[in-house]
């Protein structure tokens, strides 16, 4: 709950709790807090195992931590029912990426080809030089597509 308060603030928070009540009230009204707290606590207890007893025998491994969003999801995705621990553990990101970047750079995914390493294949077969001339662009011929240039997207 005060994760982010410093040993600063907390002296700070004492200085001024002894300015405003004085150092004779200060020791009853701390017991008044915690004695507020402590009921607020009871209070949420019991109306959680109210709301467990109103809810019947087939909720009764339902957690209230569960209803927050990320651990729905989480408890949710590490159920085995959908079968997804099996479609992520088939899936390999990092060869998926490789196989992209090959696609791009216009290798073969099974070598690594330097030689080609500006060129792309299209779809219907020919091959496009995607390399950045410094020279005049080169005239394109009716039906050609013009060069992928993966800087200016």
């Amino acid at each position: 709950m005060f994760n982010d308060i410093g040993a600063l603030e907390i002296v700070a928070l004492v200085v001024l709790a002894v300015l405003i009540f004085g150092p004779d009230k200060l020791p009853k009204v701390i017991q008044d807090i915690s004695r507020t707290i402590r009921k607020i606590r009871e209070f949420s207890d019991s109306a959680k195992a109210d709301i467990r007893e109103e809810l019947g025998p087939e909720f009764k491994d339902f957690e209230f931590e569960d209803l927050n969003p990320k651990k729905f999801i989480r408890k949710q995705l590490d159920n085995d029912e959908l079968g997804l621990k099996e479609i992520r553990n088939g899936f390999d990101l990092k060869k998926e990426m490789n196989e992209v970047a090959d696609a791009v750079h216009g290798r073969d995914s099974d070598s690594s080809d330097a030689s080609s390493g500006a060129a792309a294949t299209t779809s219907a077969g020919a091959r496009v030089d995607m390399r950045k001339n410094s020279a005049e662009p080169k005239k394109l011929d009716s039906g050609d597509r013009p060069p992928f240039d993966a800087d200016a997207t």
